[in-house]
Protein backbone atom coordinates (compact mmCIF):
# COMPACT_ATOMS: atom_id res chain seq x y z
CA UNK A 1 0.00 0.00 0.00
CA UNK A 2 1.37 3.70 -1.18
CA UNK A 3 0.68 5.03 2.38
CA UNK A 4 2.28 2.22 4.33
CA UNK A 5 5.49 3.14 2.08
CA UNK A 6 5.24 6.70 2.40
CA UNK A 7 5.27 6.43 6.20
CA UNK A 8 8.07 4.27 6.16
CA UNK A 9 10.66 6.12 3.66
CA UNK A 10 9.97 9.44 4.28
CA UNK A 11 9.89 12.00 7.43
CA UNK A 12 7.90 15.22 8.39
CA UNK A 13 9.13 17.88 5.71
CA UNK A 14 10.45 15.68 3.09
CA UNK A 15 9.17 16.32 0.08
CA UNK A 16 7.10 13.19 -1.98
CA UNK A 17 7.51 13.64 -5.54
CA UNK A 18 4.90 11.22 -7.56
CA UNK A 19 7.28 10.21 -10.03
CA UNK A 20 9.34 8.33 -7.12
CA UNK A 21 6.55 6.40 -5.71
CA UNK A 22 6.45 2.70 -6.53
CA UNK A 23 3.54 0.89 -8.09
CA UNK A 24 3.05 -0.61 -11.60
CA UNK A 25 0.45 1.73 -13.17
CA UNK A 26 1.12 5.49 -12.56
CA UNK A 27 -2.38 5.65 -13.15
CA UNK A 28 -3.05 4.24 -9.82
CA UNK A 29 -0.39 6.01 -7.82
CA UNK A 30 -2.30 9.49 -9.56
CA UNK A 31 -5.26 8.10 -8.00
CA UNK A 32 -4.40 6.88 -4.35
CA UNK A 33 -2.29 10.21 -3.89
CA UNK A 34 -4.95 12.15 -4.71
CA UNK A 35 -7.08 10.02 -2.43
CA UNK A 36 -4.69 10.54 0.50
CA UNK A 37 -4.59 14.13 0.18
CA UNK A 38 -8.41 14.51 -0.13
CA UNK A 39 -8.31 12.75 3.06
CA UNK A 40 -5.86 14.74 4.98
CA UNK A 41 -3.28 12.08 4.95
CA UNK A 42 -1.19 13.82 2.72
CA UNK A 43 -0.50 17.56 2.03
CA UNK A 44 -0.24 18.80 -1.61
CA UNK A 45 2.35 21.09 -2.28
CA UNK A 46 1.78 21.33 -5.99
CA UNK A 47 0.82 18.67 -8.31
CA UNK A 48 2.59 15.81 -8.39
CA UNK A 49 4.73 17.02 -4.84
CA UNK A 50 3.37 16.14 -1.75
CA UNK A 51 4.67 15.71 1.67
CA UNK A 52 3.05 14.02 5.28
CA UNK A 53 1.22 16.32 7.31
CA UNK A 54 2.57 17.39 10.65
CA UNK A 55 2.18 19.83 13.89
CA UNK A 56 5.42 22.06 14.82
CA UNK A 57 6.15 22.59 18.17
CA UNK A 58 4.67 25.86 18.29
CA UNK A 59 1.28 24.27 17.17
CA UNK A 60 1.25 25.51 13.69
CA UNK A 61 0.54 23.32 10.67
CA UNK A 62 4.38 22.06 9.54
CA UNK A 63 5.74 22.66 5.69
CA UNK A 64 8.15 20.86 2.99
CA UNK A 65 11.71 21.68 3.94
CA UNK A 66 12.57 24.29 0.98
CA UNK A 67 16.03 22.49 1.40
CA UNK A 68 15.04 18.90 1.11
CA UNK A 69 12.65 19.84 -1.44
CA UNK A 70 15.58 21.88 -3.74
CA UNK A 71 18.04 18.79 -2.75
CA UNK A 72 16.10 16.60 -4.46
CA UNK A 73 14.12 18.04 -7.12
CA UNK A 74 17.89 20.15 -8.20
CA UNK A 75 20.83 18.89 -6.77
CA UNK A 76 20.58 15.43 -6.64
CA UNK A 77 17.61 14.38 -9.38
CA UNK A 78 17.18 10.98 -9.61
CA UNK A 79 19.76 9.88 -6.94
CA UNK A 80 22.64 11.67 -8.96
CA UNK A 81 24.42 14.77 -8.77
CA UNK A 82 22.39 17.24 -11.08
CA UNK A 83 23.30 20.58 -9.63
CA UNK A 84 24.47 23.03 -6.99
CA UNK A 85 24.12 25.71 -4.76
CA UNK A 86 25.35 29.07 -6.25
CA UNK A 87 25.23 33.07 -5.99
CA UNK A 88 24.69 35.33 -3.12
CA UNK A 89 23.04 32.22 -0.77
CA UNK A 90 26.31 30.53 -2.01
CA UNK A 91 28.47 33.66 -0.76
CA UNK A 92 26.40 33.73 2.26
CA UNK A 93 26.61 30.23 3.47
CA UNK A 94 30.38 30.02 2.62
CA UNK A 95 30.50 33.12 5.36
CA UNK A 96 31.89 35.47 2.58
CA UNK A 97 29.09 37.47 3.14
CA UNK A 98 26.54 38.41 6.25
CA UNK A 99 23.93 39.66 3.85
CA UNK A 100 21.00 37.15 3.65
CA UNK A 101 19.38 36.21 0.30
CA UNK A 102 15.68 36.68 0.42
CA UNK A 103 15.15 33.57 -2.42
CA UNK A 104 17.26 30.38 -3.45
CA UNK A 105 19.88 30.54 -6.31
CA UNK A 106 20.50 26.69 -7.81
CA UNK A 107 22.65 26.10 -11.31
CA UNK A 108 20.79 22.82 -12.25
CA UNK A 109 20.80 19.95 -15.28
CA UNK A 110 17.00 20.17 -14.69
CA UNK A 111 16.63 24.13 -15.93
CA UNK A 112 15.09 24.43 -19.09
CA UNK A 113 16.33 28.19 -19.69
CA UNK A 114 19.18 30.19 -18.67
CA UNK A 115 17.23 31.94 -16.34
CA UNK A 116 14.01 31.02 -14.51
CA UNK A 117 12.32 32.31 -11.48
CA UNK A 118 9.72 30.30 -9.47
CA UNK A 119 7.56 30.23 -6.35
CA UNK A 120 7.10 27.47 -4.14
CA UNK A 121 5.04 27.86 -1.31
CA UNK A 122 5.62 31.52 -0.85
CA UNK A 123 10.15 30.41 -1.35
CA UNK A 124 11.01 32.11 -5.03
CA UNK A 125 14.09 29.90 -6.40
CA UNK A 126 16.00 31.02 -8.96
CA UNK A 127 17.02 27.69 -11.86
CA UNK A 128 20.01 28.81 -13.52
CA UNK A 129 21.26 26.65 -16.63
CA UNK A 130 24.84 25.28 -15.92
CA UNK A 131 27.73 26.49 -18.75
CA UNK A 132 28.24 22.25 -19.00
CA UNK A 133 26.45 19.61 -17.73
CA UNK A 134 26.61 18.98 -14.03
CA UNK A 135 27.80 15.76 -12.81
CA UNK A 136 29.86 14.15 -9.66
CA UNK A 137 33.06 14.47 -11.52
CA UNK A 138 32.83 18.17 -11.87
CA UNK A 139 29.92 19.69 -9.71
CA UNK A 140 32.84 21.16 -7.39
CA UNK A 141 34.83 22.89 -10.05
CA UNK A 142 31.79 24.54 -11.76
CA UNK A 143 31.20 25.67 -8.12
CA UNK A 144 34.36 27.24 -7.73
CA UNK A 145 34.25 28.79 -10.80
CA UNK A 146 30.35 30.23 -10.68
CA UNK A 147 31.43 31.82 -6.57
CA UNK A 148 34.59 33.41 -8.62
CA UNK A 149 32.17 35.37 -10.88
CA UNK A 150 30.41 36.43 -7.91
CA UNK A 151 33.04 36.90 -5.31
CA UNK A 152 33.98 40.17 -5.96
CA UNK A 153 30.31 41.84 -5.70
CA UNK A 154 29.11 39.89 -2.34
CA UNK A 155 32.53 38.85 -0.46
CA UNK A 156 33.13 41.67 2.68
CA UNK A 157 36.33 40.32 3.42
CA UNK A 158 39.24 40.61 1.84
CA UNK A 159 43.08 40.39 1.76
CA UNK A 160 44.75 37.54 3.50
CA UNK A 161 41.55 36.80 5.20
CA UNK A 162 39.75 36.53 1.70
CA UNK A 163 43.03 34.16 0.38
CA UNK A 164 42.37 31.84 3.64
CA UNK A 165 38.89 31.33 3.42
CA UNK A 166 38.96 30.71 -0.38
CA UNK A 167 41.71 28.32 0.08
CA UNK A 168 39.97 26.53 2.90
CA UNK A 169 36.85 26.25 0.71
CA UNK A 170 38.75 24.82 -2.62
CA UNK A 171 40.38 21.83 0.05
CA UNK A 172 37.33 21.06 1.88
CA UNK A 173 35.65 20.39 -1.67
CA UNK A 174 38.79 18.93 -3.01
CA UNK A 175 38.47 21.77 -6.46
CA UNK A 176 40.79 20.28 -9.17
CA UNK A 177 42.21 22.92 -11.11
CA UNK A 178 42.64 21.07 -14.22
CA UNK A 179 39.85 20.94 -14.56
CA UNK A 180 38.85 24.24 -13.75
CA UNK A 181 40.87 25.38 -16.21
CA UNK A 182 39.00 23.03 -18.72
CA UNK A 183 36.02 25.00 -18.22
CA UNK A 184 37.49 28.80 -17.14
CA UNK A 185 37.18 29.65 -20.91
CA UNK A 186 32.81 28.89 -20.88
CA UNK A 187 33.16 32.13 -18.27
CA UNK A 188 33.46 36.05 -18.30
CA UNK A 189 37.32 37.33 -18.19
CA UNK A 190 36.62 38.96 -14.65
CA UNK A 191 36.40 34.90 -13.30
CA UNK A 192 40.16 34.90 -14.54
CA UNK A 193 40.93 37.90 -12.72
CA UNK A 194 38.84 37.19 -9.18
CA UNK A 195 41.15 33.95 -9.28
CA UNK A 196 44.30 35.75 -9.17
CA UNK A 197 42.86 38.23 -6.67
CA UNK A 198 41.70 35.07 -4.67
CA UNK A 199 45.40 33.79 -4.77
CA UNK A 200 44.70 30.78 -6.33
CA UNK A 201 46.50 31.31 -9.83
CA UNK A 202 49.55 28.84 -8.28
CA UNK A 203 46.59 26.65 -8.78
CA UNK A 204 46.13 27.24 -11.97
CA UNK A 205 49.69 27.12 -13.86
Amino acid sequence: MIYDYIVKNYQKGDPIFLCDLPGTSRDYVRQETKRLADEGQLERLYNGVYFLPYTTILGTKGKVSMDRYIDKKYLSSGGKTSGYITGLQLANQLGFTTQNPGYYEVCSNEATTKQRRQTVDGNTIIVYKPVADVSEENCSELQFLDLMMVIDKYSEISGDELVSKLRKYVDAIKVDFGKVKEYLPLYPDKVYKNIYEGGLMGELV
